[in-house]
């Protein structure tokens, strides 16, 4: 109910007939609020002025430690947050749309979703640049010739005008092999998987 007020409030304030779709979807409160700020800011012709606030925001998140305690602080009062957050954002000079969604964020109790929405909101960004988020999971660090080499083979399944924004990560619990997850694909090649699956057919056997 009140993410519908908060997208009722940007059709209105942007005068928008249509919500503009988002690149990719994106999940959770954070991926809804996300949206429907990059809808407005797009049809706005706002896009990168807004993009230019959201990264003025993380920086400052990232620098304020202060800041980043009271956005998340459940406890204090709604109105209190929204006046406070309000202040803040006005004199770090964003838009009205960003200033306008922190508000609402605030009004409706989100704003400890602040830094979920803020890299929700850097995915869609990415989509919209043509840059496709690809995740690879091993279960210790690849050297650098082998992650040259997977890099490529990933690069063949982009379409044209696409690149590739690569996140690797360490998780020793697959204990070998890797997980890709590349735009909305995903395959899992992990030790550990094979091994459940093989688990789970001997159970069957039995």
């Amino acid at each position: 109910m009140a993410f519908n007020q908060f997208r009722r409030c940007l059709s209105t304030s942007s005068r928008l007939t249509q919500l503009v779709k988002a690149p990719v979807e994106v999940h959770g409160i954070e991926g809804r609020y996300a949206s429907a700020l990059y809808s407005a800011a797009t049809k706005t012709k706002k896009l990168d002025a807004v993009d230019s606030d959201m990264k003025k925001v993380e920086a400052l998140l990232s620098k304020d430690k202060k800041l980043l305690q009271f956005v998340r602080d459940p406890t204090l009062k709604k109105s209190f947050k929204k006046e406070v957050i309000e202040s803040t954002m006005k004199k770090q000079g964003l838009t009205d749309l960003t200033v306008n969604t922190m508000c609402a964020m605030a009004e409706n109790g989100r704003l400890p979703k602040l830094n979920a929405v803020l890299a929700s909101f850097q995915v869609l960004m990415r989509a919209h640049r043509g840059e496709v988020d690809c995740t690879v999971t091993t279960a210790k660090e690849l050297d650098s010739k082998t992650m040259e080499e997977l890099q490529a083979a990933l690069k063949g399944f982009l379409k044209k005008g696409q690149t590739l924004h690569m996140n690797a990560k360490v998780d020793p619990e697959i204990l070998g092999g890797m997980v890709v997850a590349i735009g909305d694909k995903y395959v899992d090649m992990s030790t550990s998987s094979k091994i459940k699956t093989y688990t789970n057919a001997i159970k069957e056997a039995i």
